[in-house]
């Protein structure tokens, strides 16, 4: 087992695999220590930036969230992302806000298992390449092909990001 096993650790790794295996889509489940930035995490995974796929939930309003796939080295066009839902607000929620919609904690949320089946948007740079999408707890992830993971999750994909701003 993985280390991390603070709330929602094991059982969020539970339930994301599981979720995972549920679906059918090909996946290879990597264990590896904490980290402390996306950049240590690709180290660990073995990966590009960009490969890494973060899930972050957004509200569109109360009890209303979704979770967007954004690439690694890609920030959320909040923009773009209302233009796509028809909207004029969306929020982050706080930490705690998003364990209870999502029963996972930040840092280690994926769509794969969460107690609440929210829409997922996927940015259209997921789609056709293998990326690695966190499940369910502290260090541990997902390699899966891009285009899978969409079809999965019967995800909307459209371009929702634009590049991480340079130090």
């Amino acid at each position: 087992m993985s280390e991390g096993t603070t709330a929602g650790g094991h059982d969020g790794e539970r339930r994301a695999v599981a979720a995972l295996e549920a679906s059918g889509i090909d996946h290879r489940v990597t264990r590896h220590g904490r980290v402390g930035s996306l950049a240590e995490a690709a180290a660990a995974r073995g990966v590009s930036p960009a490969d890494i796929v973060k899930t972050i939930v957004v509200r569109r309003g109360d009890d209303d969230f979704l979770f967007v796939l954004v690439p690694g080295d890609r920030t959320i066009s909040w923009p773009k992302l209302r233009a796509l839902l028809g909207v004029s607000r969306l929020s982050m929620p706080d930490a705690a806000t998003a364990r209870d919609v999502t029963g996972y904690e930040r840092g280690t949320i994926t769509p794969f298992g969460s107690t609440q089946p929210w829409p997922v948007v996927a940015d259209s740079r997921v789609v056709g390449r293998s990326v690695s999408i966190g499940a369910g707890a502290h260090g541990v992830a997902a390699t899966v092909e891009g285009s899978a993971l969409v079809r999965a999750l019967g995800a909307t994909t459209a371009d929702v990001t634009e590049p991480e701003p340079t130090p």
